[in-house]
């Protein structure tokens, strides 16, 4: 039987990715229903849901929205073309 190797990797000392995309996404809330599609999609994982207190309706009642890392996003797209809701659009990243 193989055995593996376990690596040990400090994200602290990583070299951020995300800082050459052309394009990045956008999140529109009032559009985002939370269901979490872009989050099993992104290349990078680097989109992940988040329940936010500030995020609530006028109901009381908790929204999950997504929240990206644009840190190690590369503006590849694939979270806005899988966007069930449209929510998410790519912008022109300015820097």
């Amino acid at each position: 039987m193989e055995q593996g190797t376990v690596m040990r990797y400090n994200i602290e000392k990583a070299a951020k990715t995300g800082n050459w995309k052309f394009m990045k996404p956008v999140l529109d809330e009032k559009k985002c229903v939370g269901c979490g599609t872009c989050v099993q999609f992104c290349p990078e994982a680097c989109i992940e849901m988040a329940d936010n207190d500030r995020r609530q309706l006028a109901a009381r009642k908790k929204r999950i929205k997504i929240e990206i890392d644009y840190d190690w996003c590369k503006g590849c797209g694939v979270c806005a073309a899988v966007c069930l809701a449209r929510a998410v659009i790519m912008k022109k990243n300015k820097q």
